[in-house]
């Protein structure tokens, strides 16, 4: 007699389990790729040679020059690095600032929570790119004052996600007796709470990820980030504005890697939503 599995994976299950796998594949390559252009590659990204410029595919140039004479394979590689690297640190430093700001303001409450929700308030009234573009125009045109001004509008969303969580958990049985017995309230907020917001928090931030890599390409597009001449996807993209008509692929080559990247990001945040079986209202 055949034994009956207890539980059979869906084909949804099999279909994200593929989305996942192939998303942190390419997204392990797309870090290699950068890691090998900046360790490895032989072309100066800075270096200008104006009799080369705007030449074609070929052997010495995968991707052609671009029309200052630099090789566009070395600059694609190395805007990725410099795109995901501070696409990373902003995402990195808004949940450092976002996570510990919600478990505070939602397992003391009091005056605390209550001027935590008039900031938040303050922030949810506008969208996050036009806030992030006037905070951007005020402190200056950079990379630095750009991760700073995508912190700043982010880390709302994730201490508010995380305090709806702990209200709704601090009033559980396991939190009631973990406070009988005499635990302080960071022991229960770290070992307690902490766990248990993990899932949507990692959720959001995944979802995110590609809504920074794409404020970060934009805003440097339109001269807000990365100046010249740090090789950047939004960068890239304005420089080579001019020359569409003659040489289209160099947009294109940017512009593919700007939607691939955030593409595959959306895919392991889907991925990630069903695994930790997080609602689809972490979106908002």
């Amino acid at each position: 007699m055949k034994t009956i599995p207890l539980h059979m994976p869906s084909a949804k299950t099999k279909k994200h389990s593929w989305q996942a796998m192939i998303g942190m594949l390419f997204a392990l390559l797309a870090i290699a790729a950068s890691l090998y252009a900046f360790l490895y590659l032989n072309h100066d990204h800075t270096l200008t040679d104006l009799r080369g410029r705007l030449q074609g595919m070929s052997a010495l140039h995968p991707l052609g020059t671009d029309h200052l004479g630099r090789d566009v394979l070395t600059r694609l590689l190395l805007g990725g690095g410099q795109t995901l690297g501070y696409s990373m640190l902003a995402l990195g430093t808004a949940l450092l600032i976002g996570i510990p700001f919600g478990l505070i303001a939602g397992y003391k409450r009091g005056w605390i929570d209550k001027l935590f929700m008039r900031i938040a308030d303050a922030f949810l009234a506008f969208p996050d790119t036009i806030v992030a573009i006037v905070l951007s125009g005020l402190l200056g045109a950079g990379i630095g004052n750009l991760v700073l001004a995508i912190v700043i509008v982010k880390w709302v969303s994730y201490a508010r996600l995380v305090r709806s969580t702990v209200l709704s958990e601090s009033q559980k049985d396991y939190i009631r007796v973990a406070r009988t017995n005499g635990l302080s309230d960071a022991r229960i907020m770290t070992k307690h709470l902490l766990p248990h917001i993990a899932g949507h928090v990692l959720v959001l931030a995944s979802l995110d990820l590609g809504k920074i890599i794409l404020l970060i390409s934009s805003l440097s597009y339109i001269g807000l980030g990365a100046q010249p001449p740090t090789p950047e996807w939004g960068a890239m993209l304005n420089d080579s504005r001019p020359y569409f008509q003659s040489r289209p692929e160099l947009m294109v080559f940017p512009g593919l890697a700007i939607v691939s990247v955030v593409l595959l990001a959306n895919m392991l945040g889907d991925y990630l939503r069903d695994r930790f079986d997080v609602k689809k209202e972490v979106r908002s």
